[in-house]
């Protein structure tokens, strides 16, 4: 007997099974395909309210705090819609050109060639928008802006002035929900560094980063170096520099209104706007190292005394750490008396 002659018949019929089972699928479930990107079935476009508020004061953020040439304030804002398959910047990814000269001078030219090349060549982006300069670190500024389905997404960036390339900003938020749009949304913003320029503090002068890195948050612990200018080595985390909050504008019975200007209040909020308490940030008193030791001042044959002084590099604030003491003595004895 051919055993073969069995085999084959019985794997040709599991294979034709098989093969109806999947072309009819009757009374079976198919496993859904994984996304990360949810669709927006949104019929209707949706118009929101963008409100920055900087939360740059002295208080929360005391070390080398910007109080002239210039002071502590915010650019003005640069912001674009768009689908899911754009960015105008992301963390842990390199600055593009446009970012890097918005970053570090505010100029803002070829970041706008950027979003209208990607426009124009993916039909990613749907909108530009922009709000003006807060005057001062704490203030707000506001803009009024277009979503539809398609588009669901926000981004935008505004350099922290002065700094050497640090800004704060969102990388594609979606303000839709499944089938219809998010009444408010609210993110507290943190800085981040652009990654192409070395600067420690906000007065840096110039000094290109070679090879450039990523951008990257900035912490209270990170860059971990004494001279960062957000260098909190006692806080686990840094108080929010400012806030955003998208706010969805009800639909009136006109059949269009007019675009709305960009408005700006440098007014700190009142009130019920103020939704946070004022975070007080402790800073330690810091000082310089020791100078070498002075001279042994004594007679012949008798021990003296030789002092070494230090210096106050940043005075405390907001109930830190005091200074210690800045000059120290020892007994000694002279060297080549006669």
């Amino acid at each position: 007997m051919d055993i073969t002659k069995n085999i084959l018949p019985i794997s040709e019929a599991l294979y034709h099974l098989i093969v109806m089972m999947l072309t009819l699928g009757q009374g079976f479930h198919s496993m859904p395909v994984p996304t990360d990107i949810p669709m927006c079935t949104a019929s209707e476009t949706a118009q929101y309210r963008l409100t920055f508020t900087g939360k740059w004061t002295q208080a929360a953020f005391p070390k080398q705090y910007p109080v002239y040439r210039p002071p502590a304030q915010w650019s003005n804002l640069i912001g674009v819609t768009h689908s899911s398959d754009y960015h105008m910047w992301q963390r842990n990814e390199f600055a593009s050109n446009g970012v890097r000269e918005f970053a570090e001078k505010g100029e803002a030219w070829t970041i706008m060639k950027e979003v209208e090349t990607a426009g124009e060549r993916i039909q990613s982006v749907y909108g530009i928008l922009s709000a003006p300069a807060v005057v001062g670190g704490t203030g707000q500024m506001n803009t009024e802006f277009e979503v539809f389905a398609r588009h669901s997404y926000l981004s935008f960036i505004v350099r922290i002035v002065p700094s050497p390339d640090w800004f704060v900003g969102v990388d594609t938020v979606d303000l839709c929900d499944g089938d219809h749009w998010k009444d408010n949304v609210s993110l507290e913003l943190f800085p981040y560094d652009a990654g192409t320029d070395s600067g420690f503090t906000f007065s840096s002068p110039n000094f290109e980063t070679i090879p450039q890195d990523k951008i990257t948050q900035i912490t209270a612990s990170f860059p971990s170096h004494p001279a960062n200018s957000f260098y909190y080595p006692r806080l686990k985390q840094l108080p929010p520099i400012a806030k955003v909050t998208l706010t969805k504008i009800k639909k009136t019975n006109q059949i269009m209104s007019l675009p709305v200007e960009p408005t700006q209040s440098n007014q700190l909020p009142t009130g019920n706007e103020i939704e946070d308490k004022l975070i007080n940030t402790p800073l330690d008193c810091e000082v310089s190292v020791w100078s070498p030791w002075g001279l042994c001042k004594s007679k012949c044959g008798d021990s003296g005394v030789q002092h070494r002084t230090r210096y106050v590099l940043m005075h405390p604030a907001n109930n830190g750490a005091p200074c210690p003491l800045l000059e120290e003595e020892r007994k000694c004895f002279p060297d080549n008396c006669l």
